[in-house]
């Protein structure tokens, strides 16, 4: 996982609510077992249109998302979050995120922002009529900042991610940051319980 202290770049408005994960990456692409390579599949059945927004050449390379409330509902597929991270996204602003899609984006390296509705309706005009402009999402400051409005808004951000985020550590390597304890405690363990292969090469 990648660390991420601050992302700056222009926004794609995706001006819809509810948008279920299904949406952001069909069934079809779940049957691949790679992590990478779901970008192609991002938002399949709308880019079918020619007139949705990241048909249009100004969203290229655009790293945030802007979108409606409940982003990222509907079933836990990680692959939606790694189809955000591989199309280029590196952070969502929206009034509300699905528990599990906001936790599969934190642990793909992906900032998820919520905003009050007033604030993120604000944005997604504003990006919306120019989409030259540049949003920040400081994971550091836990703000929102769009220097252009002269807006700047904190975002909620439990310690725990952010601290995951600035730091690129995924939950396997906070429990792996831990490793020297958790083989002196397995070390002590009676001998009939199973032990990790560190512990069992220190005995």
């Amino acid at each position: 996982m990648r660390a991420v202290s601050s992302v700056t770049g222009r926004a794609v408005p995706l001006d819809r609510r509810d948008v279920d994960t299904d949406q952001i990456i069909p069934s079809d692409w779940l049957k691949r077992i790679e992590r990478t390579g779901y970008g192609a599949g991002l938002f399949e059945a709308w880019r079918a249109d020619p007139a949705f927004v990241l048909n249009d050449p100004r969203s290229a390379g655009a790293a945030i998302l802007i979108a409606g409330a409940n982003f990222g509902c509907g079933s836990s597929r990680e692959h939606a979050a790694w189809a955000l991270d591989d199309w280029g996204f590196r952070a969502i602003i929206a009034p509300s995120f699905a528990d599990i899609f906001r936790s599969n984006c934190l642990a793909t390296g992906l900032v998820t922002a919520e905003l009050p509705e007033p604030d993120v309706a604000r944005l997604l005009a504003a990006v919306s009529a120019d989409p030259s402009l540049e949003v920040t999402v400081d994971v550091e400051r836990r703000v929102v900042a769009l220097p252009a409005l002269s807006y700047r808004a904190p975002f909620v951000l439990d310690e725990v991610a952010r601290h995951r985020l600035l730091e690129g550590r995924d939950a396997i390597d906070g429990t792996l940051a831990h490793g020297d304890a958790i083989a002196a405690y397995e070390s002590r363990r009676d001998p009939w319980l199973p032990v990790l292969p560190a512990a069992r090469a220190a005995r």
